[in-house]
């Protein structure tokens, strides 16, 4: 071997590690100088002592042709969306989300006109969560669009749900229904390969309203962390599921060391979601299981607030939390036991 060859550098693909394996690598030597720092990474948010109550910041960056694609979103709902996706992670730890803030990065084929459409639905998710924006930063970009959000909330120090509190036999509970953004993302590809083929082509998206509003202009829960503080429940363990809800119900496990089983013929998917996977050869529970972008919450709770859950439409116990040396799974509808992995939405590749 030369000298020469001795000397070059190892080069690792960011691809061999995936999204959460960068995070982990580049975060395994942070040690907190703050007493108040309470949480750092590793959760849905940061969570900072803010002495009779807890702040809670995150952050989320979306970028065009990763994030998203402007041939089908349009601006506002892209700013809508936007918000949303960093407020969820603010009620993923069962707080109440404050203040954003809004950064910025487009090239000049962005008119002022663009620009102030993208605002109106930042306006708007500002408007209906009761959030008020604070600040932020613009600049340029030699390609594309990219929005930097950060979010600010708060929580009771007795109400700030973690995602390690999971208790064995705890009820696994997910809000809403699943697999619906992931499909209507389909059908929006499906459609712009039609176009691209054939723009006089007009797009068939009969009957396809909710799974594309699940896409384009999804709600987070605020709703969810209302109700639950009406029943005076805390989550035992809790966390939002952008990634789908297979890595969601992962991360669960292995930050609470426990295990879990999820039984395929309790997951909650709308019908529309159902006729739609039929349509394009795929199955219903894939779809909800690794989806991904539903902003769904995804807690535990003891099965002694079972009662005050189980008639609730928005709420549906999907499993049940067992010890770790079971691990970590899938139930079929005929019964069959299959290891639960995670093949979620991962935005390195």
């Amino acid at each position: 071997m030369s000298l020469l060859e001795d000397k070059t550098p190892k080069r690792t693909p960011i691809s061999e590690l995936g999204e959460f394996g960068l995070i982990e690598h580049l975060t395994k030597n942070i040690s907190i100088q703050n007493a108040s720092t309470i949480k750092g990474v590793g959760d849905d948010c940061a969570v900072i002592d803010s002495g009779d109550s807890f702040s809670l910041v995150t952050t989320d960056m979306l970028v065009e042709g990763v994030h998203f694609d402007l041939t089908y979103t349009p601006l506002k709902h892209l700013g809508y969306k936007s918000v949303v996706v960093n407020l969820s992670d603010i009620y993923a730890m069962n707080g109440v989300a404050k203040q954003i803030t809004v950064s910025i990065a487009l090239s000049n084929r962005f008119p002022l006109e663009a620009v102030e459409e993208l605002y109106e639905g930042i306006h708007l998710a500002c408007k209906n969560y009761n959030v008020d924006l604070i600040g932020g930063d613009t600049t340029s970009s030699t390609s594309g669009l990219c929005i930097s959000i950060t979010a600010i909330g708060e929580a009771s120090k007795e109400d700030v749900a973690y995602r390690s509190g999971a208790k064995e036999h705890d009820l696994i509970v997910v809000s809403g229904d699943l697999g619906s953004a992931y499909l209507g993302l389909q059908i929006l590809n499906r459609e712009k390969q039609v176009f691209e083929a054939n723009p006089s082509m007009q797009p068939e998206l009969g009957n396809k309203d909710y799974i594309l509003q699940r896409q384009l202009k999804p709600e987070a829960r605020k709703d969810v962390v209302e109700l639950l503080k009406s029943k005076t429940i805390v989550p035992s363990s809790m966390i939002d599921v952008s990634d789908g809800l297979s890595s969601e119900i992962l991360h669960l496990c292995k930050n609470s060391n426990v295990g879990c089983a999820i039984y395929e013929d309790k997951l909650p998917i709308d019908f529309s979601a159902i006729s739609t996977a039929e349509e394009l050869n795929l199955n219903a529970a894939t779809c909800a299981l690794n989806g991904g972008e539903d902003y769904e919450l995804l807690f535990t709770i003891s099965q002694e607030h079972y009662e005050n859950i189980k008639n609730d439409p928005n709420l549906t116990v999907i499993g049940h939390i067992t010890d770790q040396s079971s691990g970590t799974v899938f139930v079929t509808k005929d019964d069959n036991h299959q290891p639960l992995t995670a093949q979620g939405w991962n935005s390195i590749s």
